[in-house]
């Protein structure tokens, strides 16, 4: 495993330690730059309009079509870093 991908590992297990709850703009970008890292390009279909959630989520990850792996760890980290450093 590349020192990019541990960097990143341990991010995504640190951001789920902090004490106040992120706004749901920063768990959305953590979200979409976690399935961009670890899936690549959104593989699944657009949700419905009424499914809120889940169709939040889907344009997330959707935004982030054609970065690399790589570049969206580095994204993730920063993002992460972010959230530690703000939320906790």
């Amino acid at each position: 495993m590349s020192s990019i991908e541990d960097e990143f590992q341990h991010y995504s297990r640190a951001v789920k330690l902090v004490s106040n709850r992120p706004s749901d703009e920063d768990l959305l970008i953590l979200y979409g730059l976690y399935k961009q890292s670890t899936i690549g390009d959104c593989n699944t279909i657009e949700p419905g309009f009424f499914e809120f959630t889940e169709k939040s989520k889907w344009n997330s990850w959707n935004s982030y079509k054609g970065k690399g792996n790589e570049e969206s760890m580095n994204l993730y980290i920063q993002k992460a870093k972010y959230v530690i450093n703000n939320y906790s």
